[in-house]
């Protein structure tokens, strides 16, 4: 077990982490569309960011292997692309379902967001059992 300390950058470079927190985002969103045609239009307007933004992470996330994209055509998620969507729209969930489970509430979006990306594989696993086991109690 490593007990090195790093800064979060520190720890981002460390593991050499595939996908950037924006990338994760876009290519979660870029999944929850995938059941019709994925446009660089409807994604923006779907993150609230601009098309030029949006536009410009669809080439990292194409240039990455996640996606194939030509400009001003449709968006089409690549093998690897659906796997790591699947993973990351899973993650949301859990993690959404866990929070208003403990909150008593229904819409805990917001803090999903804001914690979802630094939740690594073992810990959820962990939540996703604790949440079985909290509404077994219920």
């Amino acid at each position: 077990m490593n007990n090195e300390f790093y800064t979060f950058k520190g720890y981002q470079l460390h593991e050499k982490y595939a996908l950037t927190i924006s990338m994760e985002d876009y290519l979660e969103m870029i999944f929850r569309m995938s059941v019709g045609e994925v446009r660089v239009n409807e994604l923006a307007k779907n993150l609230n960011v601009r098309p030029s933004s949006a536009s410009k992470m669809v080439d990292n996330l194409r240039a990455g292997g996640y996606i194939d994209f030509e400009k001003y055509g449709v968006i089409v998620l690549t093998e690897k692309g659906k796997q790591a969507g699947e993973y990351l729209l899973h993650r949301h969930e859990i993690l959404h379902e866990f929070l208003c489970l403990i909150n008593n509430s229904d819409n805990e979006l917001e803090q999903v967001e804001k914690i979802e990306h630094f939740i690594n594989e073992n810990t959820l696993l962990n939540i996703e059992k604790l949440i079985v086991r909290l509404k077994g109690e219920c």
